[in-house]
């Protein structure tokens, strides 16, 4: 990938990718989410990436969009425009997609942040979807996410008001898993992708996709995945290899790969 917005690693079966425009704040822009999309989709395709941590490089994790036009930054619309950001955004990704947002997290930058699977935030930077102030309205799927972490409430008050908040804020509203300190956010977010790392690759993603179907479908609907998934999985021999492991008392040896799915 030719990358100029973005940092791109991969180690230990973890991808990180960084947010890598630091003089401004790494502000949404210079083809961003063009790049991100990008990252994205390796990522999705790679069978040796294993779980995705997102981040910025300090001393924010994404500041929002980049204002540098002035009164023009959202005058307008060019051909092909679409509010998502990125066209192939962190849920549609196969693997688990955690967000070690780091520092402040504004517009774009936090709903980036809420399209991600598990978010560790930093307890003294500032977050907010403050696009309702700029005359605009949130983006990048906010109305469909936002809502189902935190009840339709409370994201009326958040993108009505385009108030900001802090972590400790976010952590009571069941915005993110956990906060830390700034400098802490990163390592404990690989922490937590370190353990996902362990657990069967095809698992992981067979569950990320119910998980996230299943906040348009009812019950009935889930059941019928969750047994269409248990059918799959059941067939292949990672299902012996877990137990095998379990029994032995040493780490699994997977062997079934995301791109083996159907």
């Amino acid at each position: 990938m030719d990358l100029r917005t973005l940092r791109y690693d991969v180690t230990d079966g973890i991808a990180t990718i960084t947010l890598d425009r630091p003089a401004r704040r790494n502000a949404f822009g210079s083809g961003m989410g063009r790049e991100l999309a990008e990252a994205y989709r390796r990522c999705d395709l790679d069978d040796d990436v294993r779980v995705v941590v997102l981040t910025g490089a300090p001393p924010a994790f994404c500041a929002g969009a980049d204002l540098e036009a002035g009164t023009e930054t959202f005058a307008g619309t060019g051909e092909g425009f679409s509010a998502a950001g990125v066209r192939f955004p962190a849920f549609r990704v196969r693997k688990p997609v955690l967000a070690a947002v780091n520092g402040h997290a504004i517009g774009i930058g936090l709903t980036l942040a809420l399209q991600c699977d598990v978010r560790v935030m930093a307890a003294d930077a500032k977050y907010g979807v403050v696009q309702a102030r700029l005359g605009l309205l949130g983006d990048a799927y906010v109305h469909w996410v936002l809502p189902r972490l935190v009840g339709v409430s409370r994201a009326a008050e958040l993108l009505f008001t385009g108030r900001t908040f802090d972590g400790r804020q976010a952590e009571a509203w069941g915005l993110c898993s956990q906060v830390q300190p700034a400098a802490e956010v990163l390592p404990a977010t690989l922490a937590i992708a370190t353990e996902m790392a362990e657990a069967a690759p095809m698992s992981l993603a067979a569950s990320k996709q119910t998980l996230w179907a299943s906040l348009a479908r009812d019950a009935a609907e889930v059941e019928r995945l969750e047994t269409h998934w248990h059918e799959v999985l059941m067939a292949h021999d990672d299902v012996r290899e877990g137990m095998r492991a379990a029994l032995e008392r040493r780490p699994a040896r997977w062997t079934g790969r995301v791109s083996d799915l159907p």
